[in-house]
Formats: C-alpha cells, structure tokens, sequence
C-alpha cells in the first residue's frame, strides 16, 4: 500500500483522499478474492475543504460500506453495532466522542469471546489525530 500511495503521489502530484485510498484496498482485497487476505478494513478520515468525514469499511474481498456516523468491523461487529447505535450522538465534542468510543469498544469486546484484550482509539480532527489505548478484561 505504500509503494501504491507513492506511485499515485507521483502521478497525481497530490496525496490521496480517504475515500480513493479506500477504492484502492477494495480493489487490492477484490485482487485475492479466490486466496483473500483475512482482514476487515476500516479507512478513516477528513476529506475537502469543509474536512467532511469520510468512514469505509470493507470486508475481506473488497465490498465497501460506507457510512456518515460510525463503522464497525471484526468479530465483535454484532455486539458493537447495537451497543454504537444507543450510545452514539451526533457533532460530539472529542473528549465525549472518545469516551462514547471507549465505552462501546469495551462493551462489544466484553461480550465476544474471539476479541483482543483491549483497542486502540484514534480520535481524528480537523487539526491534530488524538490515539489513546485502552486495557480490557485479559482472561
């Protein structure tokens, strides 16, 4: 992917939005469809002038969904949708943005058993990106 984005910088004397970047793993992911890579990407971030968010989630041959308020992706996706929809609001402030985060991150990974021991929350702005880790139950 980095060979990718230099090759587009140079051709396009630009860098890439984050919804081209999105089409470019989907078309990677749709490459290896017979022999896929197992991994469910989500491309994030601002996108123009008016930093309008821009949220992808892709499955593991490509298909792209994309969605203006929050994305999901992993085994907890189920448990973290629902858990996303009745906590999530919109034009949240960041620090209540990360909190929100955090509190359906370890709600969703609480209750799937295939989850890791925790998450990393990237809080992205206009200005500066906001990355914080967070430690959840390790049985």
């Amino acid at each position: 992917l980095s060979f990718k984005h230099a090759l587009y910088k140079l051709r396009e004397e630009r860098d890439m939005k984050p919804s081209v970047f999105s089409h470019v793993v989907s078309a990677l992911l749709y490459e290896k469809r017979f022999g896929p890579y197992f991994t469910e990407p989500l491309i994030a971030g601002l996108e123009g002038p008016e930093n309008k968010p821009v949220l992808s989630s892709l499955d593991l041959i490509g298909c792209e969904a994309y969605n203006d308020k929050f994305a999901v992706v992993g085994t907890a996706s189920d448990q973290l949708l629902g858990v996303c929809e009745s906590l999530f609001r919109p034009n949240m402030e960041p620090e209540d943005l990360f909190e929100t985060v955090s509190q359906c991150l370890l709600a969703g990974v609480d209750r799937d058993c295939f989850s890791g021991w925790g998450g990393v929350v990237h809080i992205i702005t206009k200005d500066k990106v906001i990355t914080r880790k967070l430690k959840a139950r390790m049985d």
